[in-house]
């Protein structure tokens, strides 16, 4: 089991920065897969990928409309992967989830899909004003 919190979610212009973080309790940290999804207002039945850390933090993956706005790092020392996001618009606005499975696979292994991970955490609110 993987206890996953997150926190670090507000309200804030567009052009604002915010950083979500997910503190995960359960196993150890670098044994797993970390990624962060989002449902945006209206789409509760799709949880669109944001961005996922391979287990070593070697290798990150992206959704195009946030490369170059978004950077997913984690702490593995203190069990925590973070969402450092910058330039924020409107369309950003959603539910943030992040989402973590155990992976014996190789160290640079991501996910971008929601089916791979076992483990989430209850979500943080993103409002991004105009």
């Amino acid at each position: 089991q993987v206890q996953l919190a997150e926190s670090g979610g507000g309200l804030v212009q567009a052009g604002g920065s915010l950083r979500l973080s997910c503190a995960a309790s359960g196993r150890p940290f670098s044994t797993v897969v970390m990624g962060w999804f989002r449902q945006a207002p209206g789409k509760e039945k799709e949880r669109e990928f944001v961005a996922a850390i391979s287990r070593s933090g070697e290798r990150t993956d992206y959704v195009d409309s946030v490369k170059g706005r978004f950077t997913v790092s984690r702490d593995n020392a203190k069990d925590t992967v973070y969402l450092q996001m910058t330039s924020l618009r409107p369309e950003d606005t959603a539910a943030y989830y992040c989402a973590a499975v155990v992976s014996l696979l190789g160290a640079t292994t991501t996910y971008r899909n929601s089916n791979a991970y076992d483990y989430w955490g209850q979500g943080t609110q993103v409002t991004v004003s105009s």
